[in-house]
């Protein structure tokens, strides 16, 4: 199989430390350009080793033998580019959250349809074998009937001056930042739709952006959820199951490529303690997973489903907390 060819869409760091290594990595993929608005992709580019460099970018689009295009742009600029890419024939992998409400993202998955190109957001957590192995034990009933779903992911953002995260306009916040990481894995692990939701948070005194926030989630099956997240505490990226006969916990569920891809399940019940270790490239597998889908014309409708879900999910958190109430998502509109 010849491999994919990626161009990428910006020189954010993520594009450089995790993206474009991971591609290097891959059997069934290579980055051969990368964009930027302005002459610093020269250097940036000779310092990855990539052998196209472009200041704009259109002129990537315009590169005819770029299959892919990777984005991490700031949330608010993704639509547009998803929209621009799909419409130059390209392949997308677009960062979380690929939308900021449900309209958004429905118009992108049409066009990328329309275009007949592979569109996904990427939630590159999920290509960890460690949460296939949570469901099967799940699924076993070792832990009994499940209750409750706890997750929290959190850091200390030290310079937040001029970071793009502490821009509301922009789509900043912990919600949309780090609290979409436990909302898709309460819909990958337990598939259940959400009944209701209420959610608070901690604002910063300037931006008026979440800088934490906090909340309970009723699943239509009748299991709850309760979610935290947050930029003003240290670093937790986890989750837990609760059943009846015991619990299954994910100590590094969302970045365990940190401990060089090493994922931990602890499985309580109340007689036995055991710890599952598993390792994973969660960055390559995910570039793996969509240059597969690429080259075989694979179909994408989990992901677009989990992406359908997460949004609307998101964008009724965040109307909760602006208006401090609860949100019944049978009854919710998006406006926007």
């Amino acid at each position: 199989m010849n491999k994919v060819k990626w161009g990428i869409l910006s020189t954010a760091n993520i594009a450089q430390t995790q993206l474009i290594p991971a591609i290097k990595r891959a059997e069934n993929a290579e980055v051969i350009a990368i964009a930027s608005r302005g002459p610093k992709v020269h250097a940036i580019a000779e310092n990855l080793g990539i052998e196209r460099a472009y200041e704009s970018y259109d002129e990537l689009l315009n590169d005819h033998e770029v299959e892919v295009i990777y984005i991490p742009l700031p949330n608010d600029l993704h639509k547009e580019w998803v929209i621009k890419a799909a419409k130059a024939g390209k392949h997308i992998l677009c960062e979380k959250p690929a939308a900021l409400n449900e309209a958004d993202l429905e118009e992108m998955i049409t066009v990328c349809n329309e275009e007949n190109v592979q569109f996904m957001e990427a939630f590159m957590y999920q290509f960890h074998p460690q949460h296939m192995r949570v469901k099967e034990i799940i699924d076993s009933g070792e832990i009994g009937e499940v209750k409750l779903f706890k997750s929290s992911h959190s850091f200390y953002l030290t310079d937040r001056k001029g970071d793009i995260r502490m821009n509301a306009e922009k789509g900043g916040g912990a919600i949309w930042d780090v609290g979409c990481y436990s909302v898709h894995a309460m819909q990958l692990i337990l598939g259940n739709d959400v009944k209701s939701l209420s959610f608070k948070r901690v604002a910063d005194s300037k931006t008026t952006v979440d800088i934490s926030a906090f909340g309970i989630v009723e699943l239509e099956n009748g299991i709850h959820g309760m979610i935290d997240c947050s930029f003003d505490m240290t670093e937790r990226n986890e989750y837990e199951i609760v059943g009846t006969k015991g619990t299954v916990k994910v100590k590094n569920a969302f970045r365990p490529d940190r401990l060089s891809g090493n994922g931990q399940i602890t499985i309580n019940t109340l007689t036995t303690e055991r710890i599952e270790q598993t390792g994973g490239d969660i960055y390559k597998q995910e570039v793996e997973y969509f240059s597969n889908a690429v080259r075989t014309n694979g179909a994408l409708t989990v992901q677009h489903n989990y992406s359908r879900k997460n949004v609307g999910i998101l964008h009724a958190i965040q109307q909760s907390v602006d208006t401090n109430q609860q949100i019944v998502l049978a009854d919710y509109v998006c406006n926007d």
